[in-house]
This record gives structure tokens, C-alpha cells and sequence, in this order.
């Protein structure tokens, strides 16, 4: 994926999120933010992962998106850290130590084969019936993961066997700008 966003747009984005976690888990209100950056109002998807010593404390995104980048990074931010259904939503004491991370996605692509997935550089999203799941690029990296294993892996998180992925699954990918706090 072209690089989306300039270094001090993904800054800016960063900023904007983690503002956002804090005054929305403090005071239950999202701030206006305007923003001209070109970036900043592209129209794509983006994840935001939010980790606490080291581990995951949240992670929500959307593939699409009909408004400016910097919008849905705040609604996937307070999404993260009150409505990832893995965890109970942030308070107050969880705000002193927390670090995010933001993948901006490039569109959706239907793989005709698994051999298109790159590991290391897509995402995967499968699709089979009414089960979903999906794993960001870096997800694969981060573990050490070959491509059978990490679509193993994204067919347990949509709750399906391991090698449901060999049969009857529509399984798309995406490339991602991924930055993070350090």
C-alpha cells in the first residue's frame, strides 16, 4: 500500500485518538476536531488497537468508510476502549498507561487463491456463511506466523474450525499504514 499519511499526519491521528479515549472514558464526550491535512480526510478504513503493558486491551475498525479519516479514527477509538466485547470498557485508572496504534487500510480484495496473501504485508478477512473474522497484517508478524497458520488463526477468531478456510470461504485481503505510540 502507497503510503497514506505523512509521518506528522500519523502523529496528528495518534493525538486525536488517544484525546479522544481520554475524554470520552472521562467525561462521556467526543472532542470536535476539524482538520484541512489531505490525509487526515481520506476516506478509508482504519483499526485502532489500544495496548496495555504490551498486551491487547482493545482493538475495533471499520474496511469503509464515507467520512474523513480523523472522524472514524475517534468512533473506532472510543469503540475500542468501551465496546471490544473482550474486555470491560475503560475507566479512569486505565488511562494512566495505555499505548495505541492505528492501521489505515487499503480496500478490500477478493483473494482468488490463498496464494495471494502476503504475510507480513495483508490483512485477511473471511467470510463464510454468517461467520466473520479478521487479523491485521501485523498480526501474522507479531507471532511468527506462516500463511496456513495465520488464516488458521483468523478462522478460529470467526469462530469456525481451524481449516475452514480450504472450503467454501470468501476470503478478502487488504494492506495497512500501521504507527503506533512508543
Amino acid at each position: 500500500m502507497a503510503e497514506l499519511l505523512t509521518k506528522k499526519e500519523q502523529n496528528e491521528l495518534l493525538k486525536i485518538a488517544r484525546e479522544t479515549i481520554v475524554s470520552y472514558v472521562t467525561n462521556g464526550t467526543v472532542p470536535p476536531i476539524v482538520s484541512s491535512s489531505a490525509g487526515l480526510n481520506a476516506e478509508c478504513g482504519c483499526f485502532v488497537t489500544i495496548k496495555q503493558h504490551g498486551q491487547l486491551r482493545g482493538c475495533i475498525g471499520n474496511f469503509v468508510s464515507d467520512q474523513p479519516l480523523y472522524h472514524l479514527v475517534q468512533e473506532m477509538a472510543v469503540s475500542a476502549a468501551t465496546r471490544d466485547p473482550r474486555f470491560y470498557p475503560m475507566k479512569q485508572p486505565d488511562l494512566a498507561d495505555f499505548k495505541l496504534e492505528i492501521s489505515a487500510l487499503s480496500p478490500l480484495h477478493l483473494a482468488a487463491s490463498v496464494d495471494e496473501i502476503e504475510v507480513g504485508t495483508h490483512g485477511i478477512y473471511l467470510v463464510k456463511g454468517s461467520y466473520r473474522g479478521v487479523l491485521l497484517p501485523q498480526v501474522a508478524t507479531e507471532y511468527g506466523w506462516d500463511r496456513e497458520e495465520f488464516l488458521k488463526h483468523t478462522c478460529i477468531k470467526a469462530g469456525l474450525l481451524e481449516n475452514a478456510w480450504r472450503k467454501d470461504c470468501e476470503i478478502y485481503i487488504f494492506s495497512a499504514q500501521v504507527f503506533g505510540e512508543r
